[in-house]
């Protein structure tokens, strides 16, 4: 049986270029990185996103941006906070979808990489009662 989510792996090229988006905009701690010993494909770091583990490898990157990505849930009232730390880093904002209101506001953002983020501020339960009404209207 599925106990939840383990860790999500992000393949990069410069480790100490990713290790910015962790640390300075989703407030990651992180617990190890692999130095000069190598246990794994090549060289790694892991963060706690929350408590979600995050590993970071060096290899071949992503050939083209795709809607693909990971999503944060953060209060809406610190969307605007989060948005400064993104531009402080120079990491390319994605212009949000269109959404129907009630369904939470989204900064999508892509690293150096091309993996893409969002920070969302919604709830799945809200999401879901959005969508029924909009159904039922």
């Amino acid at each position: 049986m599925i106990e939840g989510l383990s860790h999500i792996t992000l393949i990069v090229r410069d480790l100490d270029s990713m290790g910015q988006i962790p640390e300075q905009v989703l407030g990651a701690k992180e617990v190890y990185r692999s130095g000069d010993k190598q246990f794994s494909l090549s060289p790694e770091r892991f963060y706690l996103v929350g408590e979600i583990w995050v590993a970071v490898m060096v290899g071949e990157v992503l050939a083209e941006r795709t809607y693909n990505h990971i999503a944060s849930k953060v209060p809406d009232d610190a969307l605007d906070g989060y948005l400064v730390r993104i531009e402080a880093l120079g990491l390319d904002v994605k212009p949000s979808r269109s959404r129907v209101e009630g369904e939470g506001r989204s900064i999508y953002f892509y690293d150096h990489d091309n993996h893409l983020f969002e920070l969302h501020s919604g709830r799945l339960d809200e999401r879901l009662a959005r969508y029924a009404r909009e159904v039922a209207a």
